[in-house]
């Protein structure tokens, strides 16, 4: 009969793709996985895997024993999950994927809160701006910033995310202080190029207005520009998660403060389904109770008087 240890292998290898991401994604080595796969093979009397040039493909058998086992082993993780809610537990691994500048300055103090709190909770958290399939790499949750493209997900906002321009004391004492959106044309930009779009948008009355900003440093990275702007070199657009501290402590000042910025959602979007495993349970609820209300990390929240989301406006957040 087969093993459930061995079920596993199989169906991380052909949704990892390989033998050696499975091994990675189990904890295992490779060659442990292969003896679990061929052990399988040999009990069932047929062969559920295949090399192909582009790596590992499941034959037809293969596919359907995927298929099934796949949702065994879901149906086994909800009645692990079901018994320990009873005994007032919280097991089992949350894989998580989390934007890289919010996450590891605000998610990750929460996720060694979580394994405090869960002893027997494990944790397996991914911090990359790439943004992730959820059901096609087996995540719980996933945190995004901006608006959400795949409706499939279900989704919960757990604080808003909101931009400010800002730049140095050094800088403005060197270049002056724009005094409008329009102003920015004359002064030394810092470009995020993983934005959505070039542009930097701004409310001036009634109607919302595109400024396209110039500038010699560009980056895919938030904090490496505002590591740039605390310099001096230059005036950014950044989310006020990213920027709130350097404010706060006056290495960087807000501008335009009279012109509202678009304001985003930062949500936590998991698969859809109406099971809600515990371990995904008490994350998000500690995200939701963490950032209810206006979140700390805006120290310039009366005065920006930010409002809702130009139109057309993307995933656009530096850092997030």
């Amino acid at each position: 009969m087969a093993e459930l240890d061995d079920i596993r292998a199989l169906v991380e290898v052909l949704e990892t793709g390989g033998f050696s991401s499975a091994a990675g994604r189990l904890g295992v080595s490779k060659s442990i996985v292969s003896r679990r796969v061929s052990r399988l093979e040999a009990d069932l009397g047929t062969r559920l895997v295949t090399r192909t040039t582009r790596g590992i493909a499941a034959t037809e058998a293969g596919q359907e024993f995927r298929a099934r086992a796949a949702r065994i082993l879901r149906d086994l993780e909800e009645a692990q999950d079901a018994v320990a809610r009873h005994g007032g537990e919280i097991v089992g691994c949350l894989r998580v994927s989390l934007p890289l500048s919010f996450g590891i300055r605000h998610v990750a103090p929460l996720l060694a809160e979580l394994a405090m709190r869960h002893p027997r909770l494990e944790i397996e958290a991914s911090f990359s701006d790439r943004l992730v399939d959820l059901i096609g790499e087996r995540l719980d949750a996933a945190v995004r910033i901006g608006q959400l493209r795949d409706s499939s997900l279900v989704a919960r906002q757990i604080a808003p995310a909101r931009t400010v321009i800002v730049a140095s004391p050094a800088y403005l004492a060197r270049h002056g202080r724009p005094a409008t959106p329009a102003e920015l044309a004359g002064h030394q930009c810092l470009i995020y190029t993983a934005a959505a779009t070039a542009e930097w948008r701004f409310q001036v009355g009634r109607r919302w207005v595109a400024v396209r900003p110039e500038g010699r440093l560009r980056s895919d990275s938030g904090d490496a520009l505002l590591e740039a702007a605390v310099a001096g070199l230059g005036i950014g657009a950044f989310p006020t998660f990213l920027a709130g501290e350097a404010i706060r402590s006056g290495r960087l000042e807000p501008l335009l403060l009279d012109f509202p910025t678009p304001e985003y959602g930062i949500h936590v979007v998991r698969p859809p389904g109406a099971h809600v495993p515990g371990k995904l349970r008490v994350f998000i609820d500690l995200l939701a109770a963490h950032f209810s209300g206006d979140p700390h990390w805006d120290p310039c929240r009366s005065a920006a008087r930010v409002r809702t989301p130009a139109p057309g406006m993307g995933q656009a957040e530096p850092g997030g």
